[in-house]
């Protein structure tokens, strides 16, 4: 798509304009609107990442059925399982396609197949904003089936895009907003290490620590040679512990794990 400098200074200059708007929709619009100026996309949402807790919706471009599917369901426990959520939390910055964050088996997860599958999408890129503290942002864009991937052009553009967005962000959000508190408890946050080892998710189960990481692991869509570089152990070793697993839960495949998942994130939120 061709853009004159003209009209690429005037988008650049609405989104600046912006991020001294209250709110986020204006802000938000005015990004899309620069961003659509450059790049194809459906959709663009923006959320705050704070640890394990449920992620504050700051912006989004979806009717209500669909903001449903990409917000609601999301926010009730799926973005634990989220790659840009893990990128995020481990404070990744700049842009990334979603398919370099993945775990190896994230598309033949339950996890993919249970709840990212319904969001009709052939690809999410985003661009990923850390902030104050342990916060952060990501600004998403995504194209759904019926308009195709990225391509590698659009791809190249946007990562030459990213440090001006992020500044933009920044500027907008330079925090996530106060009304959105941690929903983690205060003692338990502080208990998670620097790399977010989420394995207190589990901690009402009879497994342990090392157990703890590979569900975790397993529920994000690695095999069992990733769980093993991931933790350092051999791939027999992991076998060991997902047998194990399995047999304490009383499951026996990985839709069983996904399903124990579910009702511990909804036991948490009742």
């Amino acid at each position: 798509m061709a853009v004159s400098r003209s009209d690429d200074y005037n988008g650049l200059g609405a989104v600046i304009a912006a991020t001294r708007e209250a709110g986020g929709d204006h802000f938000g619009r005015a990004m899309v609107g620069w961003l659509r100026g450059h790049v194809g996309f459906d959709h663009c949402v923006v959320f705050g990442y704070r640890g394990a807790a449920r992620p504050p919706l700051l912006f989004e471009t979806f009717s209500p059925a669909e903001s449903h599917v990409f917000v609601a369901l999301y926010q009730e426990g799926p973005y634990l399982l989220d790659p840009f959520h893990h990128a995020a939390v481990e404070r990744k910055e700049g842009f990334r396609r979603m398919r370099e964050l993945a775990p190896d088996r994230f598309y033949a997860s339950e996890y993919y197949r249970s709840y990212y599958s319904q969001t009709k999408l052939a690809e999410e890129v985003g661009f990923f904003v850390p902030l104050q503290g342990k916060d952060a942002l990501v600004l998403s864009l995504m194209r759904l089936r019926a308009s195709g991937p990225f391509g590698t052009a659009d791809a190249r553009l946007l990562r030459d895009m990213a440090p001006a967005v992020i500044s933009l962000v920044r500027l907008r959000w330079p925090g996530l907003p106060a009304d959105e508190p941690a929903t983690t408890p205060r003692d338990e946050a502080a208990a998670v290490p620097s790399e977010f080892d989420r394995a207190h998710i589990w901690k009402s189960l009879s497994l342990t620590s090392r157990e703890k990481q590979v569900v975790d692991l397993v529920l994000q869509g690695h095999s069992t040679e990733s769980i093993a570089r991931a933790l350092r152990i051999v791939p027999g070793t992991v076998k060991v512990h997902r047998r194990n697993i399995y047999r304490k839960l009383k499951i026996k495949s990985q839709a069983g794990l996904f399903a124990r998942f579910v009702e511990i994130i909804d036991a948490q939120i009742g």
